[in-house]
């Protein structure tokens, strides 16, 4: 199959988007198909990965309409001279805004049938920062651009539900795999946790961007608790803030590879505060790590996690619901069945099993649009 993938997102940014897009090109070479990436300019941008070309088009920082850390795809001419040149089978359209809204316009009229992968939720971005009005016209812009494609893949019923009240017809449940050889209980290093200060401590962990929308501040009662040591690994933004708002917090830095994977173990509880996740793939690696997590009850992160047995589903800009799952954990004498459950949890979601069920939705877009341009033909 020949798969032209156009994304919002890809290297030399690292986040939820690109790691997706990287994972499922793994696995196109692995079973032999053929595939292009489309992707905004990038200072350091690569122009391949894995033997699949990597074209640019133009860009310019998101940052001018929305404070999140990536550049914004810009429609360009080019894109359809690209599509038309590699001649897809299918288009997949990562996480689309204006490149991706754009692309599906163009695959229209080139007679390419598309599947949107809705990944980022945008809207909840700019309602967080205070643009209520940017909220409702990216809401309406999101339900467009996903209508327009021939099938949707969303990563939680949360975010089901939610293109479903959109209008998006067609909306099929696709998660995310995750590597459970690299996140493994096995990884847990006691030479980390030295290094942490941690005996006779419940360590709590955070992995992820550190930008204000991550509601990483809402954990000062974990901090202020001298039972825990709160490690928080990542980059961001809000860092030097969230330095000053958790003063015994140990802030890492970003990590990946092995390093990440030490990190995760050697964790006793692992939280992230942020509400308005579609997925989040760093609460299904803590749970791989044989991690027990507490996430908040909007989002994807609640598909991932049942309360009393890998973790908790709670209200997390509450202090005292917080506050109250972390004594529950503490107290309890079954930590290591719950630490066994959270791994179990997501042993079969390995990357291959979720990309061999993307490769079904490709094939089930096309036979669709096959269909149903010889039905407007007749």
């Amino acid at each position: 199959m020949r798969i032209g993938i156009v994304t919002e997102s890809f290297l030399p940014q690292v986040n939820g988007v690109t790691n997706s897009v990287l994972r499922v090109l793994e696995y196109l070479e692995s079973e032999g198909h053929q595939a292009i990436v489309i992707a905004p300019e990038s200072e350091g941008g690569i122009r391949e990965y894995r033997g699949f070309k990597v074209k640019r088009v133009p860009a310019i920082p998101i940052q001018s309409i929305l404070p999140v850390g990536m550049p914004f795809g810009l429609p360009t001419k080019r894109l359809e001279y690209l599509l038309d040149g590699f001649a897809p089978d299918v288009l997949h359209l990562a996480s689309p805004l204006v490149l991706g809204g754009y692309t599906a316009r163009v695959a229209k009229k080139l007679a390419i049938p598309t599947v949107s992968i809705y990944q980022t939720d945008i809207a909840g971005f700019a309602r967080h920062y205070g643009m209520n009005a940017a909220h409702g016209s990216l809401r309406k812009l999101v339900g467009k651009i996903h209508s327009s494609t021939n099938r949707t893949l969303a990563p939680s019923t949360s975010a089901v539900r939610e293109l479903n009240d959109l209008g998006v017809e067609n909306v099929h449940l696709w998660r995310r795999g995750v590597n459970t050889v690299l996140f493994t209980p096995s990884a847990r290093s006691e030479i980390l946790r030295s290094s942490w200060e941690a005996k006779g401590k419940l360590v709590v962990g955070y992995v992820g961007r550190l930008a204000n929308e991550k509601r990483i501040s809402d954990l000062q009662v974990l901090d202020n608790d001298s039972r825990i040591q709160l490690v928080i690994v990542g980059e961001g933004p809000a860092r030097s803030k969230l330095e000053r708002q958790l003063p015994h917090a140990i802030f890492t830095g970003f990590q990946n590879g092995a390093h990440l994977a030490q990190h995760y173990a050697s964790f006793d509880l692992f939280i992230h505060p942020g509400p308005n996740e579609t997925f989040c793939q760093a609460v299904q690696e803590a749970l791989a790590s044989g991690v027990p997590c507490i996430v908040p009850t909007t989002g994807g992160p609640a598909d991932l996690v049942t309360t009393n047995e890998t973790g908790y589903v709670l209200h997390t800009d509450r202090a005292e619901s917080v506050l109250a799952a972390v004594d529950h954990f503490f107290n309890r004498t079954d930590k290591a069945e719950m630490k066994s459950l959270a791994r179990s949890s997501v042993e079969s979601r390995t990357w291959s099993n979720v990309n061999a069920q993307l490769i079904n939705h490709y094939s089930e877009a096309v036979e669709s649009h096959s269909r149903a341009t010889e039905g407007s033909a007749a």
